[in-house]
């Protein structure tokens, strides 16, 4: 659904378990056990200071060696415990996954990056009440330049979510709630985070390809990663969800508790392009393993998600690339990788492109929790050596 930035939570700085920060050269050469090991001690005394209700961590290291752990509970009110296999809707990290789509058509020459959008959707009859519709290109939407700002937050739009709990909604219902309106800024002239801009792509996508999107993205990567416990939620049951948190005071309007009978309280099927997936961290970490460092894309497509970065609203020297965060860090150097935010749920996917340590972490909840961000770091610091393979699955 997004992550909270302009005067909203940014997700930094303030509950910390601090690592030493050691360089590639200092740091010893670690066992799998060792390892695995510290990444329970860290996590196990993260969670209680964070307040979350359950924390779950995926790590990977460059030579693709796979560990997970968690601390805390699934359900507060049973307090069954959080496993490494239970999933938590992930928020805007799914972008990566459309993202990923869209840069293997443009390196395909089915889809060009500076094509105008009007290209793809320009004659549909709603088209034209899209703020800027004839300026968007592909890299505008891609890159949040096009100006089209977050149905997703609008007062009008969550109202309606909560009062239709089981509507499934078509991406140009949830486009109507900008039409006809200004936009925030021309064309390529400024940065606004919004998930409306990949509902389009992910509309210009099925409009070039002429199959679903989440039939594509399980064919060419989640099926070849065997990324079981990575699911699209397209409906309001989704086994294996961990009950998710978003406090009394939620700013969307939601309920302390985001799942009733077994039953989210709200269809996150409107997602879609927006994120759109509930992961397991340990599945999620794999994915940024394959997207950054691994052959998810070739090389030429890897480059373009990454050389395609405008500087972004984001923190200072923060950067968007094509659905990918650039942020350059005191802890552990550059990073890339992206945030996520849904109702209950908070998610951190970071790969560190001087060790090759890909990290992700979850928690089930969205109030509270500071830190999170800064906590990832701390995790992918644990991995400054590459151990040996782990037997941990």
């Amino acid at each position: 659904m997004g992550q909270w930035v302009n005067g909203m939570t940014q997700w930094v700085g303030a509950v910390v378990v601090g690592v030493a920060t050691l360089s590639a050269a200092q740091a010893p050469q670690q066992s799998a056990a060792s390892l695995q090991e510290q990444l329970q001690q860290l996590v196990a005394k993260w969670q209680p200071a964070s307040g979350a209700p359950g924390v779950s961590v995926g790590l990977v290291t460059k030579d693709g060696a796979v560990y997970a752990t968690t601390a805390g509970v699934a359900d507060r009110t049973t307090g069954t415990p959080l496993t490494t296999d239970d999933l938590l809707l992930a928020g805007s990290t799914g972008k990566t996954f459309f993202a990923a789509l869209a840069v293997q058509l443009i390196d395909n020459r089915r889809l060009d990056l500076d094509a105008k959008v009007s290209n793809y959707l320009g004659d549909r009859p709603w088209f034209d009440r899209l703020p800027n519709a004839r300026d968007i290109t592909i890299r505008h939407l891609m890159t949040h330049t096009s100006g089209l700002v977050r149905y997703e937050m609008n007062p009008a739009f969550t109202a309606d979510l909560r009062a239709q709990p089981d509507r499934v909604w078509k991406p140009e219902d949830q486009l109507a709630y900008l039409f006809d309106t200004r936009a925030a800024f021309a064309a390529g002239e400024g940065w606004e985070y919004s998930d409306t801009n990949y509902i389009v792509l992910a509309m210009v996508l099925e409009q070039v390809m002429g199959t679903r999107a989440y039939d594509e993205i399980a064919a060419r990567f989640l099926g070849p990663l065997k990324l079981t416990r990575v699911v699209p939620q397209t409906s309001r049951r989704i086994p294996g969800l961990a009950q998710g948190y978003a406090g009394p005071k939620d700013p969307l309007g939601f309920p302390d508790e985001m799942i009733k009978d077994g039953l989210i309280v709200i269809n996150p099927q409107f997602e879609w392009g927006g994120g759109g997936f509930a992961t397991s961290p340990r599945d999620l970490a794999r994915w940024g393993h394959a997207l950054y460092l691994g052959d998810a894309l070739s090389a030429p497509g890897k480059a373009l998600m990454l050389d395609s970065a405008v500087p972004a609203r984001l923190g200072p020297e923060v950067q968007y690339g094509l659905g990918v965060i650039v942020r350059p860090t005191t802890p552990v150097g550059p990073v890339v990788g992206h945030s996520g935010f849904f109702p209950g749920y908070l998610t951190e996917l970071v790969h560190v492109r001087s060790t090759g340590t890909t990290v992700a972490v979850q928690v089930n909840t969205s109030a509270g929790v500071r830190g999170l961000l800064r906590f990832a770091y701390d995790v992918a610091a644990l991995a400054r050596s590459t151990p040996a393979r782990p037997t941990y699955p």
